[in-house]
């Protein structure tokens, strides 16, 4: 399963399971295993489903099974190392068995399509139904996997969190003694009866360093708030700050490498690590890509101090090179250059990919070849009707308004397609005419995903001091990014460095919607326009079908420009298109109308989801109205956790992508269709082309013109 979900995920990925399968095998050989002191911190990230579902991640069902392994006899007592061996034979087995029969599940699945058998077909839903329960028990012992992994350890208990404090201090013998209550504030309250019979203890507010120090709680990792911190922190603590409070606590604790792991000091110590390389595996590219003081002050912490004492300052050093390599993007383009080569190779696909075809999803189960040598291909399915072949004469015809248009900045990307395909400006709109709707649905989907796998939860955290408002545009286009004043309205602390990802993501958005106004009000025949109009409005249903939310609002965002509300084919646009227009205003105010309303049942964590960028910020800067702190001056933890639980649905959509097959030319087609028009202005386009405005008939215009000089020729005599 994905390391970053520890509650729900939506599939295996079958080189995470070689990997941990390889990382078991090195164990011996590393030295900062070997010590009886340090844990193994493989995975120390929490991952969105703890800061979302918080204590509730952890059912009562998890706990009965938590009880019962490495129990040989009901009256032997636990043994949290027996367990461990016990849980990763059986989540072994029974991965190896859930991979066999996936594999089996494709053979039949080819056998059906070529030999169409009754036996073949009556095999697959059984095989589907026991598929499912395969994976429902490997996502459960991976969830016991996760439990065991944060149960209780390296945690103290609340009353010693002052020593927590006390203990990172250089000038102790000034430090006045702290309690609990001058740090933290609680309610109570027996809402979950399973982990403690009394009921727990709910944070409620807390001070800066009380807050930090409540991440070394026995139940911090179990309840959701390291996830919730790592999200939140930014309001009341810099990145600056966050670090040395860890490195604090790291230094003066790593002399206690001979002490009993039981004792105060090494729970500290290794709590510390856990935290920090949870961190780093969650927020390196908003935290430490961003601020290069920051990363220099842990290299050389890690290279001075941890490296020479023990192995596990070449873990950190050497996840921090992982972690930068990914944010630089090498990674991600070796991945994907890989996967565009081999498309047709099923083998090669990840656990994960073949999960996808078990969807119900039709454009999911599509298995479609890669080879695309001409740019007048259909796929095998289609939403609608093509609109038929366009004539040479109107191919002949394109628009002469390039004087009102910036010049096209082109990628290097498209330097690798021919030439015929590369000049989109020569090729017009009519190439749209000529894809389905699903098509182009599916090649915007992936190119939105793009954008969207690049974004983090933090990106959408304190938006108002970027300059996004609740208005369609969010962010101005002759504003650049240097320009925006983080002074106002600013949540974070005024030294802490805030990533401005966002504006990029809603500047994307706002190119899209002014390409969808601006090729449809360039169209220069009335036909071409309504057909046009018809395709977008069927791309826009399409992709909210698909759970692309992002697409299908900027579509309608496009369509909702004043001039091409205006334009006269809106009038013979056949009824049934035009009603997708009011399915999209619905399914705009349906996604305003909850923040969480993506999350709801069971859809999210078999379909993919891209949410609207611009939405979530604005339900995140609702939640951020009014003050952060009490009147005592500590800051509100159950804002900050609500706030966590919001953004976290940012990393539940991003584990479940979309696997359509690329075209790797239509998206060149429309990434430079879209970067043309990105800055155009939709009223000088619209004023050069007459089939934007109504037509009034020569007769009649010739009689309005007569009878208007006969009343001037009255008014003088």
């Amino acid at each position: 399963l994905q390391n970053s979900s520890c509650c729900v995920s939506p599939g295996l990925a079958e080189e995470n399971v070689e990997l941990e399968q390889e990382t078991i095998i090195k164990i011996p050989g590393n030295s900062y295993l070997m010590s009886p002191n340090l844990p193994d911190f493989h995975g120390c990230s929490p991952g969105w489903s703890s800061a979302f579902y918080g204590a509730e991640c952890f059912d009562s069902e998890v706990h009965s099974y938590m009880k019962n392994l490495g129990k040989q006899k009901p009256s032997e007592s636990q043994n949290i190392d027996a367990k461990k061996v016990e849980l990763e034979q059986l989540l072994m087995m029974e991965t190896k068995n859930y991979r066999k029969t996936i594999k089996f599940y494709q053979k039949l699945v080819q056998k059906e399509r070529s030999s169409k058998g009754l036996e073949t077909k009556s095999m697959l839903p059984k095989l589907r139904g026991q598929l499912q329960e395969m994976k429902s028990k490997v996502q459960f012992l991976e969830l016991v996997k996760k439990y065991i992994l944060y149960a209780e350890q390296w945690g103290v208990e609340s009353c010693v969190l002052p020593a927590v404090i006390h203990n990172g201090r250089t000038d102790t013998a000034s430090v006045a003694p702290m309690d609990e209550s001058s740090l933290l504030l609680y309610y109570n309250t027996d809402k979950y009866q399973c982990n403690n019979e009394n009921g727990i203890r709910v944070l409620q507010a807390g001070t800066p360093l009380g807050l930090m120090a409540n991440l070394y709680s026995r139940n911090a990792f179990l309840e959701g708030y390291v996830q919730q911190f790592l999200y939140t922190f930014r309001y009341f603590c810099t990145q600056e700050e966050f670090l040395q409070f860890l490195l604090d606590r790291i230094s003066s604790t790593l002399s206690s490498a001979s002490l009993d792991s039981s004792t105060s000091l090494t729970k500290i110590r290794n709590r510390s690590f856990y935290i920090l390389q949870a961190w780093i595996e969650d927020c390196y590219s908003v935290d430490f890509a961003t601020n290069t003081d920051l990363l220099r002050t842990l290299k050389e912490f890690i290279s001075s101090k941890v490296a020479p004492l023990n192995g596990y300052g070449e873990h950190l050093l050497s996840l921090l090179e992982d972690a930068s390599a990914k944010k630089s993007g090498n990674a991600q383009w070796s991945s994907n250059m890989d996967k565009c080569e081999e498309e047709g190779e099923e083998d090669r696909k990840t656990l994960h990919s073949l999960c996808k075809k078990l969807s119900e999803d039709v454009c999911r189960k599509a298995s479609l070849p890669f080879f695309f040598f001409f740019f007048l291909q259909n796929f095998n399915w289609k939403l609608s009707k093509g609109m038929g072949p366009i004539a040479p004469c109107q191919r002949e015809r394109l628009y002469t308004s390039s004087s009102v248009l910036p010049k096209p900045c082109y990628n290097s990307f498209t330097e690798e397609f021919p030439v015929s395909f590369a000049k989109a400006d020569e090729v017009g709109p009519y190439l749209l005419i000529e894809y389905s709707a699903q098509q182009l649905c599916c090649q915007l989907t992936l190119l939105q995903q793009e954008f969207f796998h690049k974004c983090h939860p933090v990106h959408f955290l304190n938006s108002r001091a970027l300059g996004v408002k609740d208005k369609c545009v969010a962010v101005q286009k002759a504003i650049s990014t240097e320009a925006v004043s983080l002074q106002v309205c600013n949540l974070f602390l005024s030294k802490c460095i805030q990533d401005q990802y966002l504006l990029q993501l809603l500047r994307n958005a706002d190119s899209i919607s002014t390409w969808v106004a601006a090729e449809i009000v360039t169209c220069h025949t009335s036909k071409l326009q309504v057909s046009l109009l018809s395709k977008f409005l069927l791309i826009a249903k399409c992709c909210y079908e698909q759970r692309n939310f992002a697409t299908a609002m900027q579509i309608l965002a496009g369509l909702e420009n004043l001039i091409v509300r205006q334009l006269p084919a809106w009038k013979v646009l056949p009824a049934k298109v035009a009603e997708i227009m009011e399915e999209l205003k619905a399914v705009e105010v349906f996604l305003k109308s909850d923040s969480l309303c993506l999350m709801e049942g069971e859809r999210f964590k078999t379909h993919p989801t891209i949410p609207s960028a611009h939405v979530l910020a604005m339900h995140v800067q609702q939640l951020e109205t009014g003050g952060f702190t009490m009147t005592n001056g500590a800051h509100k933890w159950t804002k900050l956790r609500n706030i966590a639980k919001v953004v976290s649905q940012v990393h539940a959509f991003q584990e479940n992508p979309y696997t359509y097959t690329p075209d790797f030319k239509l998206q060149s087609y429309l990434r430079q269709r879209i970067s043309h028009f990105k800055d155009a202005e939709i009223s000088a386009l619209a004023a050069d082309n007459c089939a934007n405005f109504h037509q009034v008939p020569a007769e009649k215009h010739s009689r309005k013109i007569q009878d208007a000089l006969r009343r001037m020729k009255a008014t003088f005599q």
